[in-house]
């Protein structure tokens, strides 16, 4: 399928067939992730990558008893936002990108210096600007599935309190922000999987000037 044929083909999946998604499939998806653009390069969130079937039945049960498609996923990617940006944060990702293009670590001074009103954010503005940058990651994995054929559904409909403590975040700085299982589509239960998608006509969407 080309590209806008895949973007056709997808849609928010409310049921899953429990097959499974081949590990390179889901090595392609995870890569894309970490190829995906973000604010200043800084990737401040983790993606847990769940298999194990009891814990994501614990999450369905515990922080998402409404998101049905839980059920039979093959993947349940948890993208977790930093809570804290602080002055180490960003010196060691500086001193990555020293060691990774070979350039002496006083000629990122500059650079360096643009994460300063970052620092200074208060904690709830932090998350804020984290949490962005998840949506971002999150937009090119729900893609990437879609080219390889795989069903994905952004889920912001969950206790991200529970799933905090399920997942014990608070003790590593993160936060939940995002679920976005990953599978096959049961064409048998899922009521949507024959529906026409239904956006906005490009004439009511974009504005040249």
């Amino acid at each position: 399928m080309s590209l806008l044929e895949s973007l056709n083909w997808r849609y928010a999946t409310k049921r899953m067939n429990g097959d499974e998604v081949s590990q390179e499939n889901i090595d392609k998806i995870l890569e894309t992730i970490r190829l995906a653009p973000t604010s200043m390069g800084l990737q401040a969130f983790k993606v847990f990558v769940i298999k194990d079937k009891k814990l994501i039945k614990k999450i369905e049960q515990e922080a998402a008893p409404r998101q049905l498609m839980l059920d039979g996923c093959s993947r349940l990617l948890v993208f977790a936002a930093y809570t804290k940006v602080t002055d180490e944060t960003v010196d060691e990702y500086v001193e990555h990108i020293s060691e990774v293009r070979q350039v002496p670590l006083d000629s990122l001074a500059t650079y360096r210096a643009r994460f300063q009103g970052i620092i200074d954010m208060t904690d709830e503005q932090k998350v804020a600007w984290t949490s962005r940058q998840v949506y971002i990651a999150m937009a090119y994995a729900s893609i990437a599935a879609a080219r390889l054929g795989v069903d994905s559904t952004p889920v912001e409909g969950f206790d991200h309190v529970v799933l905090n403590k399920i997942l014990n975040l608070s003790e590593k700085d993160l936060t939940s922000v995002l679920l976005l299982p990953l599978g096959y589509r049961d064409e048998e239960t899922d009521s949507l999987v024959h529906l026409k998608k239904v956006r906005k006509d490009s004439k009511d969407l974009f504005i040249e000037l």
